[in-house]
């Protein structure tokens, strides 16, 4: 026996179809996931050491964030049009989630560094608080561009060359009785 559905739940099910078929914020997600897991790559080829943590910590190359950000504002122009005030909104979001990552959250970090030395140099850390301060929370200027450049370049031929999750699924299904019959 199956459930009825109340009124409540068929917007419910709109609301979740609508978000599988929004291309621009899944490309946006996967342009963020990726740089989030070439961490490890960079960590194993340049640190040569296995650092899973990387995939869940902030900081360090390439910025996550500025992927996302890049490719969701890529994507926005260019299934809106670059000359929407909402690409324009996106943009300049954009720009202020960069900055930000290389400016304030990266001296954030090297103050962060700063104090935990003088902590553990007056051995004065456990009174004061249970550990070290997180140093690697921003990101250098590069680790931002190339970031950056990811978004888009993950982005733009996903939106163009694959759609959504919700069109990849009904592709899918289109194809795949097709090729086992």
């Amino acid at each position: 026996m199956t459930p009825a559905i109340s009124s409540d739940s068929g917007h419910v099910l709109l609301m979740l179809r609508d978000l599988l078929d929004n291309a621009v914020l899944w490309w946006g997600l996967a342009a963020c996931g990726l740089a989030q897991l070439s961490k490890l790559v960079v960590e194993l080829v340049v640190h040569r050491r296995w650092n899973p943590r990387v995939l869940i910590e902030t900081g360090g190359m390439p910025s996550s964030h500025s992927a996302l950000m890049t490719g969701t504002a890529a994507g926005l122009g260019w299934t809106a049009g670059f000359q929407d005030p909402l690409f324009a909104l996106a943009a300049a979001l954009c720009f202020v989630v960069l900055y930000d990552a290389s400016g304030v959250r990266r001296a954030a970090g090297l103050t962060a560094a700063r104090v935990n030395a003088i902590a553990e140099g007056q051995e004065i850390a456990g009174s004061l608080w249970p550990g070290p301060l997180k140093e690697n929370l921003g990101h250098t200027r590069l680790e931002v561009l190339v970031g950056s450049l990811m978004g888009p370049l993950v982005a733009l031929p996903g939106l163009a060359l694959l759609g959504s999750p919700l069109h990849l699924v009904q592709l899918l299904r289109h194809t795949l009785p097709a090729a086992v019959g």
